[in-house]
């Protein structure tokens, strides 16, 4: 199954929305800002205020499943990041996030199914291989990335708590915790932060838990110790940090779609013919790189995907 070509870009710097509306637009990101960005982690990390990532043993690199479209720098994907439990700007999560304890962590499983329950994070990983995709990442911003992620396939996960019938979507919750996320209270959203997935998107083969990216753990910005990652869709759907799992009947809120409905669907499908109400998504700028690139379809996953929306349209997917 060979992955065509696309891109990804978020929509997670937003305040107020009349805030947002006459925030200054999204800047391009220059090389002296990646550098600056770049040296603002290491420094943090010299000063102890984030925790260095640990090497991840005994993962396979899943070639079916990945592009072979040049790598985003490590520099970028850990100092470039949309996390608005630690603020708006782009290097607030590598710079606030250091307080964050990701260990021990605890998943709780309700809602639909046989085998509901709080899990340590360990019993929920351990019993899967551990497998590195390389996936498109298409912000709703219109930038992306391409990041080797590590992680399991989600259905392999969600089957051990045997959904039932009734389960018609899983929804995902990500930590309140404003002692040590200094973003809540400060900006417009409703948190903690919720997301979610039809059961067949959640399902899918190209869904996944990741637990790591470049061969290392997530690091607290990046959502650790542990996010979903669903390529065909824009960023913000992929939650971080999640600690509860929901199998539902009905569709679940999402935290974009509550902020501005208007703006932010609930399926959120890479659809370069259908514009942002603001900006147009034809286009995406690879972090990175200088010129940009058209966006593809379902983020270039088309192939894989499309299928998924037999009948529906999808201009009303956003």
């Amino acid at each position: 199954m060979l992955i065509k070509q696309a891109r990804d870009i978020k929509p997670s710097e937003i305040t107020s929305k009349a805030d947002y509306l006459s925030r200054r637009k999204f800047i391009s990101l220059s090389s002296s800002k990646i550098l600056s960005l770049y040296i603002l982690h290491a420094s943090l990390l010299k000063s102890g205020k984030v925790l260095a990532a640990e090497k991840i043993e005994n993962f396979i690199k899943n070639t079916d499943f990945s592009t072979d479209e040049e790598l985003t720098k490590y520099s970028s994907i850990i100092s470039y990041n949309n996390f608005a439990e630690f603020g708006l700007d782009k290097e607030d999560p590598a710079a606030y996030s250091g307080d964050f304890q990701t260990s021990p962590w605890k998943i709780k499983v309700e809602g639909e199914c046989d085998n509901p329950g709080e899990y340590d994070l360990e019993d929920i990983i351990n019993p899967h291989q551990l497998e590195e995709r390389i996936y498109r990442l298409r912000c709703v911003e219109a930038w992306s990335m391409v990041i080797p992620w590590i992680g399991i396939p989600l259905s392999d996960i969600l089957k051990k708590f045997n959904p039932n019938s009734n389960a018609k979507y899983v929804a995902f919750t990500a930590p309140y915790q404003p002692d040590v996320m200094p973003g809540i209270g400060k900006v417009a959203y409703e948190f903690p932060f919720v997301e979610g997935l039809r059961i067949d998107e959640a399902m899918h083969p190209l869904t996944i838990f990741a637990t790591g990216l470049y061969g290392e753990e997530l690091l607290n910005q990046n959502g650790a110790p542990i996010r979903l990652v669903v390529p065909w869709k824009y960023g913000f759907k992929s939650i971080k940090s999640i600690v509860n799992i929901n199998f539902v009947r009905d569709m679940p809120p999402n935290t974009f779609n509550k902020f501005a409905p208007d703006e932010f669907g609930f399926y959120a499908n890479v659809n370069p013919q259908v514009r942002h109400p603001r900006w147009s998504q034809a286009r995406e700028r690879r972090i990175g790189k200088f010129f940009k690139q058209d966006t593809l379809m379902f983020n270039g996953y088309a192939d894989q995907v499309a299928s998924l929306y037999s009948g529906m349209d999808l201009e009303k997917l956003y």
